[in-house]
């Protein structure tokens, strides 16, 4: 289970990164396909990037004097955060750190329904490479609560001499 997962994740990276790709073209997107089907409009619009969904500061009234660094975090391409999500991902699988897993793919996957919801209402334009990561890490999180579930009903190393004590005291 792990390395399906695994994989999973590394096909994220892709998609992920093929977006970014999107978001730093200066041509015309390959994948735009009609109206409703535009990578390079998504990529591109101010949602692209962590500032997009959050106000900058400049935006809620702080002056320019009192701004701080982290104002430029909110430059970071939301692509970059895919692939470095999908990364930790992986490495989680392959560590067999189920709980941690699953602790990390349900925001993920909150973070991309969110995304969708912007591209459907806000936009109104879809990204074929955000479809196919919101594809993946749906998966991707119900295999990993698949692999907590066998993983929790698995007997623990130990469990059957703990019953066998409890079991020689009565």
């Amino acid at each position: 289970m792990r390395w399906l997962i695994a994989l999973l994740a590394i096909a994220g990276v892709v998609a992920a990164s093929l977006a970014l790709r999107e978001h730093y073209r200066t041509e015309a997107s390959p994948c735009s396909i009609n109206e409703k089907w535009d990578c390079g409009t998504v990529n591109k619009s101010p949602y692209a990037v962590i500032g997009g969904l959050v106000p900058h500061q400049e935006q809620i009234g702080v002056p320019a004097e009192k701004r701080s660094g982290l104002a430029r975090l909110g430059d970071i391409p939301v692509a970059d955060v895919g692939i470095a999500g999908y990364i930790l991902l992986a490495l989680l699988a392959l560590a067999k750190r189920w709980r941690l897993l699953v602790a990390a793919a349900v925001p993920a996957l909150a973070f991309s329904l969110y995304l969708a919801h912007i591209e459907k209402d806000k936009l109104e334009v879809w990204c074929i490479y955000c479809v196919i990561s919101l594809g993946i890490i749906s998966l991707l999180t119900l295999l990993s609560l698949i692999a907590l579930g066998m993983n929790l009903r698995k007997p623990q190393p130990g469990a059957a001499d703990t019953i066998n004590r409890h079991s020689s005291l009565v």
